[in-house]
């Protein structure tokens, strides 16, 4: 059973499933801020968990590939470095599910912050949305 979830979670599969994951997330910052929902498990640490998952998987998966992660340290020397280590799926993976958790960690301080000074839901759905 194991063996299947691997071999199902390909870098593909994986990218559909942490975009499609974070959507209901950013859907009740957006339309229900101030919901009991969105305070104990939107704006929580549960999201960061479960995109951490991700991440250590993905990792693994590269550990097991045998992915070469000294030459990440490559990239501090020139700009053709790092575009040479983006064209790697699991590199751009890697980032992808960071730059996404680092969005909704954003968004629920947004929704934090707009409770604590008592701003508007609906001028909040502004900069919930850039």
């Amino acid at each position: 059973m194991i063996e299947q979830i691997y071999n199902y979670f390909t870098i593909e599969m994986l990218y559909y499933w942490v975009n499609l994951g974070v959507l209901p997330f950013w859907l009740i910052l957006i339309f229900f801020p101030q919901s009991y929902l969105c305070r104990y498990f939107v704006s929580s640490i549960f999201p960061i968990f479960v995109l951490s998952g991700a991440y250590i998987f993905i990792l693994y998966k590269s550990y097991l590939n045998s992915y070469d992660f000294n030459d990440n340290f490559n990239l501090y020397f020139s700009i053709d470095n790092i575009s040479e280590l983006f064209t790697d799926k699991t590199f751009l993976m890697m980032f992808w599910i960071h730059f996404i958790s680092i969005n909704l960690f954003t968004g629920g301080w947004i929704v934090k912050d707009s409770q604590k000074f008592l701003i508007n839901k609906f001028l909040l759905f502004i900069p919930l949305l850039i």
